[in-house]
């Protein structure tokens, strides 16, 4: 029962085809169709063979950085299978929400964000376990480091310079250094501070009844007071303070210079209604990703400033508003869904003398024995006997899967053995072949797809003869000393034009005679 148990939070596998690997999700929400149906409003996870052959060699990059500065188990140190099975357990984040129906879940599984100080073999130790450290985005075909990670590790440790010697020098930038703003150790009694804060409220109250525009934003007095209680305004007056050395007489003159009363605000009273409105539309969105929302919703403001206002906004009362509203909508919605036994997979091979039994809901069980299969051998591990077939790939090559290396071609999304040429990429060996014949591969045979195996483990490669083309002295000579008749830029830009080659050769002859 537990098994087929899923809740919201739950990192699962989704079945779209019988055929392919299952995808993988976070449930988000779990909703009830006008139907009586479920359907489950998930976060989509991408693997590699999901992405371009551009962006996984960006991925790649991204790990080799990692590693050179890791202090765990590098990439160098795992045996060829492992380096194989390791990039099918790497997934990539995007941002892209979709709606499944329930009935489509298939297992559960694990996602984490990759910690830098756990070896990767603690991934490939557990089954259904997946990583993922890079987000990609499928609008724009991007892969950017997760915002969210958490910095573990030594690139983000502190520097911490020797102690100075008593009488050294110190030859650091002091602009750059922090600057004490508070003494503790000042002469005045913390109720005496006390009653200095006070006044600085009541002039900050003073100077927003004064000001038109916060007249508009804060119309009755007790806003106007409320705004003047902000941490702005004591921030002001504790640095006055200091900056008069503690002189009560000297820091209430410049709370109140000949001008008038001074006014200090923060981001919640220099932003504008809407404003704030497209704010909460942007944090709907995005969540914290302030970049995105500043991007998208409010170039006009720096960053600071919004990463400010979303900390002061925080203390509103309408974000505890919008927090209850939120809570009483998720009351409202399913919290799990069981998912019973669904039918077998059509690409399973029946045996001439029985069916294959009912597969259930829950990944990893296994299937009623049947007898063994007499024909092709298991694309990936090459075996001869299982108890169960997988038809695999197009219909016309024939292919089939032993049942353990179908069930990791499901989860996995790749086959459980690397073939030969991804034996040889990944350990590459001197060959002495001619260097000018290169061996091309289709992407799906690169991400594990079906390449033609006629019972052995040798794999089929295609291959191209280069060629290049060898230019005589005199037409080298004719490009530097025809310049103005050949105009070789021309030409390159009009390749289909025909070249005056009568004039070219008359000029050649007339500058060798000369």
């Amino acid at each position: 029962m537990a098994a087929n148990m899923y809740r919201v939070g739950d990192y699962v596998y989704f079945e779209n085809s019988s055929s392919n690997p299952y995808l993988i999700r976070r449930i988000e929400e779990l909703n009830k169709t006008a139907t009586g149906n479920v359907e489950a409003k998930v976060v989509c996870f991408y693997r590699r063979r999901d992405i371009s052959n551009t962006l996984i060699m960006l991925a790649d990059k991204h790990a080799k950085e990692i590693e050179e500065e890791s202090e765990t188990t590098i990439e160098a140190d795992l045996t060829d299978k492992q380096k194989h099975q390791l990039k099918h357990r790497e997934l990539f984040l995007s941002r892209q929400y979709e709606s499944l129906p329930a009935t489509h879940i298939r297992g559960k599984c694990s996602v984490a964000l990759l910690n830098e100080t756990e070896s990767v073999l603690s991934y490939l130790d557990k089954e259904d376990t997946f990583f993922y450290s890079l987000v990609y985005d499928p609008s724009v075909k991007t892969l950017l480091a997760d915002k969210g990670e958490i910095r573990v590790g030594p690139r983000y440790q502190a520097d911490i310079p020797e102690m100075l010697l008593e009488g050294e020098s110190d030859e650091r930038e002091q602009s750059k250094l922090e600057v004490k703003v508070w003494d503790p150790n000042s002469p005045l009694t913390d109720r005496q501070i006390d009653q200095f804060l006070v006044v600085a409220r009541a002039v900050g109250t003073f100077a927003r009844a004064l000001d038109c525009s916060s007249s508009v934003r804060q119309p009755s007095l007790h806003m106007s007071a409320a705004a003047a209680s902000r941490d702005i305004t004591l921030f002001h007056a504790m640095d006055t303070l200091y900056r008069h050395s503690y002189d009560l007489s000297s820091a209430i003159s410049v709370l109140v210079p000949l001008g008038g009363p001074v006014l200090c605000r923060d981001e919640m009273e220099e932003w504008s209604a809407s404003e704030a409105s497209l704010f909460e539309e942007a944090l709907e969105k995005y969540g914290k990703d302030f970049n995105d929302i500043r991007q998208d919703f409010l170039p006009w403001k720096s960053l600071t400033s919004i990463i400010e206002y979303y900390y002061m906004w925080k203390t509103t009362d309408r974000y505890v508003q919008q927090k209850r509203l939120k809570a009483a909508e998720a009351e409202s919605k399913l919290k799990q869904v069981y998912i019973p036994t669904y039918k077998p997979n059509p690409n399973q091979i029946s045996a001439s003398n029985g069916k294959p039994g009912a597969v259930n809901g829950a990944v990893g069980t296994t299937f009623q024995p049947q007898n063994p299969l007499v024909g092709r051998a298991c694309e990936s591990c090459y075996a001869t006997q299982s108890h169960q077939w997988y038809s695999w790939g197009p219909p016309n090559m024939q292919c089939r899967l032993c049942a353990t290396c179908w069930l990791y071609w499901k989860k996995y999304g790749g086959l459980k053995m690397p073939t030969q040429s991804e034996e040889e990429k990944l350990s590459p060996s001197p060959t002495t072949e001619d260097p000018r014949v290169r061996s091309h591969m289709s992407r799906q045979a690169m991400q594990g797809m079906p390449v033609r195996n006629t019972g052995s483990p040798k794999s089929a490669v295609k291959t191209r003869q280069a060629f290049f083309l060898h230019t005589t002295y005199f037409t080298k000579f004719a490009r530097q000393v025809c310049k103005n008749t050949l105009r070789l830029r021309q030409a390159a830009r009009r390749p289909f034009v025909p070249i005056n080659y009568a004039a070219i050769r008359a000029e050649c002859k007339m500058l060798l005679n000369s």
